[in-house]
């Protein structure tokens, strides 16, 4: 732990920590879904949150601009050196005692530097991925940089443990605080009938479908070759793809090509997710890279069986034969596969949903993620009050550099 020269006042004698959130924009997607359910969520008593978007606020951060304080556009362009000092200035004026960046990229790099520049006292970092477009980079893991950083979240255990080995941040910096999701709005009991009606879909109709922002990282493609082999078995299959992005126009022709256009039903940015999930009877992922997929588990909330390949963190969740099934990635034959056998078994079907409900009640709530946050900054930020406050100014040199040494060891 480095302890700044700051004085700081004990959590117990002062109000609320004001926490910044800091990431490049908020469009519709599973971090900033996850951003917003944690932002709502914080007891008001012990923090008061605050959003700030490199870029454009986004659809969702204009949601959430109707409700916190909200700040954007701070960059201008890719290597604007000025976000530094506007992004340090906006701490200072806002008194931040907290800066949570979200994601890599640009929001981690600019933000530390900014924090540290503004004597912000508590710097996280969360990251929702283990790769690209999302990719920690090589300017992200510089030594000056990681000394600057309290904490580097993980989304699962395995995702920590990659954060650890493979991004080099040292073991005692990174914590695993688990996604969660609202198990009370997403629940099975929703009435998919009029849904599917409005969709033109058949009530007896096996329906699978995919939330995912469409990207090339997501390979629906993979999705829309095993739908077609599905067709072969189970002519009536339909299939629903949720979610929009720069890949529609040609996965929209692929399902043409494979003479998918009255099964496939391409829905774009919905607002009715866990209405849609409880329409289908099994949901289907096909990423090629993932951490914790936030869609998996308010697909399991919703006591849907989840077909999912075997990256990432998925198989913290995804439990083969009892909230699912994984597949190999980029092998459309085992997942059309396991398809069949899902959309032709409704048992089987009912039994893995449901275990994936109690897996999500048991290990992936929205409440079970929000107190690992504010546990998180309330720790990190009375640490630092125990290492400096109660200390004379003359002393604290000597304590910040007996802190350095028990971190790194002897």
């Amino acid at each position: 732990m480095e302890v700044r020269d700051r004085n700081l006042t004990p959590p117990d004698d002062r109000g609320p920590l004001r926490v910044m959130f800091l990431i490049t924009s908020m469009p519709v997607g599973g971090a900033e879904t996850l951003l917003v359910n944690l932002i709502r969520r914080l007891n008001r008593e012990r923090f008061v949150p605050s959003l700030c978007c490199l870029k454009s606020l986004g659809p969702l951060g204009e949601v959430l601009a109707r409700e916190i304080p909200a700040f954007h556009d701070l960059i201008n362009y890719k290597y604007d050196l000025g976000v530094v000092r506007r992004l340090a200035n906006l701490f200072l004026e806002q008194r931040i005692d907290a800066v949570v960046t979200v994601g890599a990229g640009d929001k981690m790099f600019w933000g530390r530097l900014a924090a540290h520049r503004a004597d912000v006292p508590v710097v996280v970092c969360a990251l929702h991925t283990t790769g690209w477009p999302d990719a920690i980079g090589r300017l992200n893991r510089l030594r000056l940089l990681t000394r600057w950083t309290d904490a580097f979240v993980g989304v699962a255990d395995a995702h920590g443990r990659h954060l650890n080995q493979e991004e080099r941040f040292p073991s005692y910096k990174v914590r695993v605080i688990p996604n969660g999701v609202d198990a009370n709005r997403f629940h099975p009991s929703q009435d998919e009938g009029q849904l599917r009606r409005e969709l033109g879909i058949a009530p007896a109709a096996p329906l699978a479908g995919i939330v995912a922002a469409l990207r090339p990282e997501k390979n629906h493609e993979l999705l829309l070759r095993a739908a077609a082999r599905v067709r072969h078995q189970i002519p009536h299959a339909e299939f629903l793809i949720i979610g929009d992005g720069p890949e529609r126009p040609r996965l929209e022709q692929i399902s043409r090509q494979l003479g998918l256009a009255q099964a496939v039903h391409f829905l774009g940015t919905r607002a009715d997710i866990p209405e849609l999930l409880a329409a289908l009877d099994v949901f289907v992922l096909t990423s090629r890279i993932e951490a914790n997929p936030v869609s998996i588990l308010e697909a399991m909330a919703t006591a849907k069986p989840v077909i999912a390949p075997r990256v990432g963190s998925i198989g913290e969740s995804v439990i083969d034969g009892e909230t699912g099934f994984l597949t190999d990635p980029l092998d459309e034959q085992q997942i059309a596969d396991r398809l069949i056998q899902l959309l032709g078994d409704p048992e089987l079907a009912r039994r893995l949903g449901q275990g994936g409900r109690e897996a999500v009640l048991d290990h992936w709530s929205l409440e079970r993620m929000v107190q690992g946050y504010e546990n998180l900054i309330a720790e990190i930020y009375t640490r630092k009050c125990t290492a400096l406050g109660q200390l004379s100014p003359a002393v604290r040199p000597l304590a910040a550099e007996g802190d350095r040494r028990a971190a790194i060891g002897p």
